[in-house]
């Protein structure tokens, strides 16, 4: 099964959320230059990089990106390539990197990531992604200000005299791991 650069970021997205990221974008640009095929996060900000290769010389010229060339410059604690089955050999991944391959149309870990590549100026770079992210939906969503469509439910409570319409959940209610305490370990 041939698959496009497209659909196979599609299957990363859908991988990023079975691996338990929250929140997730795909094909985002970055300060840094960078534009990850897609980006996760989970709690603690712990953030995972997958980006998708169809072809062996698509895999081989990424190697000579500037935020590859300086790892330090890239996002992500944790950094993967997903390609087809058998494209990429464990070897030639960079040092921490972990491996997906698409294999019988299933998304298959055959090297795990390192869970700590991420450095400071990695970790300024996704605050750039999420806060020029954030920017894109607040200028679709004018005149409103994401904190106003965020309160939405408030007044939909509001107008339903104090009860949300039914499949809605208070925001006290909602599954939010990123507004949980952290737990010291």
């Amino acid at each position: 099964m041939v698959m496009t650069h497209g659909q196979l970021v599609e299957r990363a997205v859908r991988w990023l959320r079975w691996y338990r990221c929250g929140v997730v974008l795909s094909e985002q640009a970055c300060v840094s230059g960078e534009m990850p095929d897609a980006i996760g996060w989970k709690q603690k900000c712990h953030s995972v990089l997958v980006e998708c290769k169809v072809t062996r010389g698509d895999f081989l010229a990424d190697r000579a990106k500037p935020f590859r060339l300086k790892p330090e410059k890239g996002v992500g604690c944790e950094r993967f390539y997903l390609v087809p089955a058998d494209l990429v050999a464990k070897e030639e991944l960079p040092a921490g990197w972990g491996l997906l391959e698409l294999r019988r149309g299933r998304v298959e870990m055959v090297q795990a990531a390192a869970k700590d590549l991420r450095t400071t100026t990695g970790f300024r770079y996704e605050m750039n992604l999420l806060l020029a992210s954030l920017r894109r939906v607040e200028v679709r969503i004018e005149p409103q200000s994401i904190t106003d469509f965020l309160k939405w439910k408030n007044r939909m409570a509001e107008y339903n005299r104090g009860a949300l319409p039914e499949g809605l959940a208070a925001a006290e209610e909602e599954m939010n791991v990123f507004l949980e305490p952290e737990v010291s370990c």
